[in-house]
């Protein structure tokens, strides 16, 4: 099994590389690469025109439009307000100690400790990293200067994070739920190939050939997440955004159906578990009755064909249920049939008909009800 892990972690390591250059070249990363550029530019040449001491300190504008940059106007709008936030909670610290004890070999640390700890309680989202900073910055670099170095930080800043949302504002980012949905649907399709390749494995000579389905099912959970996270930022995308209002179209409620596919997923894992374990002999292993891999594959095969279908409601998806409806009672009368003869229950063919049976009742519409199949 060592070579298969090696294999498997390259496999790994190979998806996440092509999935990381897949996101850096997407539509919507590269909008949010021309905006912050676009962002940044005119944060650098407003800067110096600023009135009084504050164009002084032009970097920081920069500095600001980049910190509010985020793919949704939410999260744009949160960065660049928490980021302020911690700026000012920074300064604010750092113009206590100058009104008192001043800037020492003491104070200075302690600040910056007491800072840290501020940017702890939660209050400021991503500008807690600012809270200690700005402190920092205020009693080393300002020296002197802290009055105007603090207002032109704190300003400059400001600045930059407001052209940052102007830019953002008015070349607003499309919103993400049809990609969160494209997202879910593959994942769906993923789930049934997944099932064909256990459905395979279980009739072909073992040990299988191809082994990546159970290097693959340690991997069903982080999927999970992943499309999580991209459920919620789609959701966040639309808040306040002018291309989602300006639409009537109804997001689908995604959030169901991968709801259903979490709990599919276990299922598959389990299932995955089982099947493997036996396999490859491993310490778990349970011997899988002779009688059962033709029914098993079966079923696994049809229960994928009705998962791959989703919710659609076509002649094709119901025949498809319905054969899946089939073989699973198959499959099951078959295990009643081995447990009353042999006298043993305990297997993967029942774990596996027990699995397969919930993957059908969560696979199918919800308006279709979830009688005994």
């Amino acid at each position: 099994m060592t070579d298969t892990a090696s294999r498997g972690r390259v496999r790994a390591h190979a998806s996440a590389i092509r999935r990381a250059a897949r996101q850096a070249t997407e539509p919507a990363r590269l909008l949010l690469v021309a905006k912050t550029a676009l962002a940044v530019g005119l944060a650098w040449w407003v800067a110096p025109h600023m009135p009084g001491v504050v164009d002084d300190y032009p970097y920081y504008a920069p500095l600001g439009a980049l910190i509010s940059m985020y793919p949704t106007l939410m999260g744009s709008v949160r960065s660049g307000l928490q980021t302020i936030l911690g700026l000012a909670a920074g300064i604010g610290l750092a113009t206590l100690v100058i009104l008192t004890v001043g800037p020492n070999w003491w104070t200075i640390p302690v600040v910056v400790g007491l800072a840290v700890l501020i940017s702890g309680t939660g209050w400021f989202g991503s500008g807690r990293e600012y809270v200690p900073m700005a402190a920092l910055f205020v009693l080393i670099i300002g020296g002197q200067n802290a009055d105007d170095y603090s207002l032109g930080y704190l300003v400059q800043t400001a600045v930059g994070v407001t052209i940052g949302l102007l830019v953002n504002v008015l070349i607003a980012p499309a919103p993400l739920t049809a990609q969160a949905a494209a997202r879910v649907d593959a994942f769906r399709a993923h789930l049934a190939t997944h099932l064909h390749d256990i459905g395979d494995a279980i009739s072909a000579s073992w040990p299988p050939e191809r082994d990546q389905w159970a290097d693959d099912a340690a991997s069903l959970a982080d999927t999970t997440r992943e499309i999580r996270t991209a459920l919620a930022d789609a959701d966040d995308s639309r808040r306040g955004n002018p291309r989602a209002l300006l639409t009537r179209a109804r997001p689908r409620d995604v959030w169901a159906e991968m709801d259903a596919l979490d709990a599919i997923a276990h299922h598959i894992r389990d299932i995955s578990d089982a099947v493997a374990d036996t396999i490859w002999e491993r310490p778990a292993a349970i011997e899988l009755d002779p009688v059962l891999p033709d029914p098993l594959t079966a079923a696994c095969h049809a229960v994928a064909d009705a998962l791959a279908f989703g919710a659609d409601d076509t002649s094709e998806a119901h025949l498809a249920r319905g054969q899946a409806a089939r073989a699973l009672r198959h499959l099951l009368e078959t295990v009643d049939d081995r447990t009353i003869e042999v006298h043993r229950s305990m297997g993967p063919g029942v774990l596996t008909a027990m699995h397969l049976r919930r993957i059908l009742i969560l696979a199918r519409p919800a308006r279709e009800s979830a009688e005994e199949t």
